[in-house]
């Protein structure tokens, strides 16, 4: 394959595990740091399995975005980060606009820290806020608190970084649509050039689900939404994706919009998921994953590997692509699929009968409606 891809790399340790969160992500003691001789034996490790993944499906592409996640990539050092990206880039090359973005948490970060993720290469800058209430964050569990959020954003703007998205979250437990606008407003004197706004979900296999709290109702989200998008307009933001925000089109998170389009894309690292696209015409995908105990990882960086069923393909494009707020052409859905437009004809006709989806000019698009109810949108796949 010859097209440019997206690289994901996952650091799996935080210092403490959120209530909320089913990533691959397991505490540590390091609250600054990790112990530098697993940092080291990481990275090696990582890179081993990059060299792995280039020869198992030959790969003859460029890196076009990189993205660093976690867990808390920010407990690694960014003399580690550097060793990381010059080992990435001796294996494969990036092109010269590549995006390369790293995960951060407040608290785990300065403007020393953050000064060296910029000389090793990193050019886009994600703060996990997801709350300046400290109300809010005692309640999702997070370290940090509102005073700690500031700070972190602030320093990653005296460090350099031009762009830098924040992540944020509503629907919260007890949460009022003004407390909700109030996350936002504290954004405004920071002006970053992306927000990732997005709701507040209980999925299986975490404390949440485990002991679930009381949320908003239907009623409130929707208003919360409504308020929200409004004032993120007014900031000058465009919604590009149901949780996405930019300042400007290249402003952008191309890596998650590879996603979203149904782009290939390598995963290393801990538990870390893969797509990887065969013959153009027949669209042979594959998707990976590879060893999830990060203890087992630095033994055995192996991966699973499991071709999609032809049937399984529309549901997997569908489920990323109707989360854009512009949609997708007929001829995107046929390049990336290798399936025929017309494989959709009864998910079209019914969803736009509920008014959920509309197709006008070249564009299959969710409305604002099947925004709400996206979930139920997904179901008629």
């Amino acid at each position: 394959m010859t097209n440019d891809i997206s690289l994901y790399v996952h650091i799996p340790w935080c210092e403490k595990k959120c209530p909320y969160c089913d990533f691959n992500s397991h505490a540590t003691s390091a609250s600054k740091g990790l112990d530098p001789i697993l940092e080291r034996q990481y990275i090696q490790q990582l890179l081993v399995d990059l060299d792995r993944d280039l020869e198992t499906h030959a790969i003859d592409s460029k890196v076009d975005t990189l993205f660093i996640g976690g867990g808390t990539p920010s407990l690694v050092s960014a003399g580690g980060i550097a060793e990381l990206i010059a080992g990435l880039k001796a294996r494969i090359p990036f092109t010269e606009t590549a995006e390369c973005t790293l995960e951060a948490n407040p608290g785990s970060s300065d403007r020393d820290k953050f000064s060296g993720y910029r000389q090793a290469g990193v050019n886009r800058l994600s703060l996990g806020i997801q709350s300046f209430s400290d109300h809010s964050l005692l309640q999702l569990g997070r370290v940090h608190n509102g005073r700690d959020a500031k700070t972190a954003i602030a320093a990653a703007r005296e460090a350099g970084f031009d762009n830098i998205n924040l992540d944020l979250m509503h629907g919260l437990p007890g949460q009022s649509p003004k407390d909700a606008l109030f996350d936002l407003e504290q954004t405004e004197d920071f002006a970053p050039e992306h927000v990732s706004w997005y709701q507040l979900t209980i999925e299986p296999n975490t404390a949440f689900y485990s002991a679930p709290p009381v949320l908003p109702d239907e009623e409130s989200l929707i208003e919360v939404d409504e308020i929200g998008l409004e004032w993120l307009q007014d900031q000058g933001y465009r919604r590009y994706e149901v949780s996405a925000y930019a300042k400007e089109p290249n402003y952008r998170a191309r890596h998650n919009l590879n996603y979203w389009l149904f782009g290939d894309y390598l995963g290393i690292g801990a538990g870390a998921h893969g797509k990887i696209s065969g013959h153009q015409q027949h669209k042979m995908i594959t998707r990976t994953q590879k060893t999830r105990v990060p203890q087992h990882y630095l033994a055995d960086p192996s991966a699973s590997l499991r071709r999609l069923d032809r049937a399984e393909i529309p549901i997997e494009f569908l489920m990323n692509a109707l989360r854009l707020v512009e949609g997708f052409t007929p001829a995107q859905f046929e390049s990336t699929t290798g399936l025929p437009w017309s494989t959709l004809q009864d998910f079209i006709e019914e969803g736009t009968k509920r008014e959920w989806l509309a197709f006008g000019g070249e564009h299959l698009r969710t409305t604002s409606t099947g925004f709400i109810f996206l979930d139920s949108l997904l179901l008629l796949i």
